[in-house]
């Protein structure tokens, strides 16, 4: 009867009172999609509305612009203010913008609604590092409204990030963390194979990378989440992509690439101490890329080497980390959110 009363008690503080989170979606792109699916799912979830910007959407049932009867009757809003106005959600997706300025301007009007917020936005994994004085504010409108915002997903967000930090949990010390991801991009969704460049010429789309416009977004803010939780105040954090060359003629579904264009990128960051590399962030995504795999190299004692054979698969991935948060961020305090400021990471 003891070890049951515990057993209660426990989970009656994990999930106080289990009743069903009230949840919404804003971007109903593919990903924004599959997050709602699988958000359908849990029992824990119920459903009110989405938001989007597509006229063809608007006042259509969530069921049929996702093809799953469990995502309910609920209609697509064409703003936050029709939702609210119909039914209020505890916690809303959102899974529109990479930029954190952008996902700002979207995400700051829910919470001064007293609405969470769990995005996809790269940028948002550690938002000070770009926008300090607006990271400032919106934690400040977190908690005049008593609500979370939380940045996350597979990469950034698990992968080369929240992972490796976990790993040196059990470290005496750490000199240096290394991570490496080789993802092929042929098996990943069409926006993605478009953003690192397939089909284009590789100097344009060099220029497009540094100009912010291409490539894959969130690789400083993965380093500078690391190097927050280490302790480390860098004083260089350096990032670089080139543009990788097809060798023969490849089709996918979503894009034609021809010999010598680009089919993807090599993107680098580094961040440096004192002159001394602290950490690397090495990805290699790119169309038929052979061996797809992360790995983590913990330069400390004791020392670690991990490898994922085969990679976490990006997309399918990157939707259950959303859904998987919800339940956390609101047992949270509130306010703008790290990885590292709610409950170890989890299947929900």
């Amino acid at each position: 009867m003891k070890v049951q009363a515990f057993e209660n008690h426990f989970n009656q503080q994990s999930f106080p009172s289990m009743k069903k989170i009230k949840i919404a979606q804003f971007g109903l792109g593919p990903i924004g999609i599959e997050t709602l699916k699988l958000a359908a799912s849990k029992p824990w979830v119920e459903i009110v509305g989405g938001i989007d910007i597509d006229p063809s959407k608007i006042g259509k049932p969530l069921a049929e612009i996702t093809g799953d009867k469990n995502c309910g009757n609920a209609p697509v809003y064409r703003s936050l203010d029709e939702l609210i106005a119909k039914n209020k959600p505890d916690v809303i997706f959102h899974t529109a913008v990479s930029k954190v300025r952008a996902a700002c301007d979207q995400i700051e009007p829910m919470v001064r609604h007293g609405i969470s917020v769990v995005s996809s936005c790269e940028e948002l994994l550690y938002p000070a590092l770009r926008e300090p004085e607006l990271a400032a504010q919106l934690d400040a409108a977190c908690k005049a409204g008593r609500a979370r915002v939380l940045g996350t997903g597979v990469n950034p967000g698990f992968v080369m990030d929240v992972l490796p930090v976990c790993l040196t949990g059990v470290c005496r010390n750490v000199r240096a963390v290394h991570v490496q991801r080789v993802v092929d991009a042929t098996t990943r969704r069409g926006p993605l194979q478009k953003k690192i460049g397939s089909g284009l010429a590789p100097e344009e789309f060099e220029r497009l990378f540094n100009e912010g416009k291409t490539g894959h977004a969130g690789l400083k803010e993965s380093a500078a989440l690391i190097a927050y939780c280490l302790g480390w105040k860098l004083d260089e954090l350096i990032e670089t992509g080139k543009a990788l060359v097809a060798l023969q003629d490849i089709h996918t579904p979503h894009v034609s690439v021809k010999k010598g264009q680009c089919c993807g990128i090599h993107q680098l960051a580094v961040g440096r101490l004192r002159g001394e590399v602290k950490i690397t962030l090495d990805i290699k995504m790119y169309l038929q890329a052979p061996n797809p795999h992360d790995a983590c190299q913990i330069d400390g004692e004791p020392a670690m080497n991990m490898i994922i054979n085969g990679g976490v698969v990006g997309d399918g991935a990157t939707v259950a980390s959303l859904v998987n948060a919800a339940p956390r961020i609101l047992k949270a305090q509130p306010g703008l959110l790290l990885m590292t400021d709610i409950g170890v990471p989890s299947f929900t």
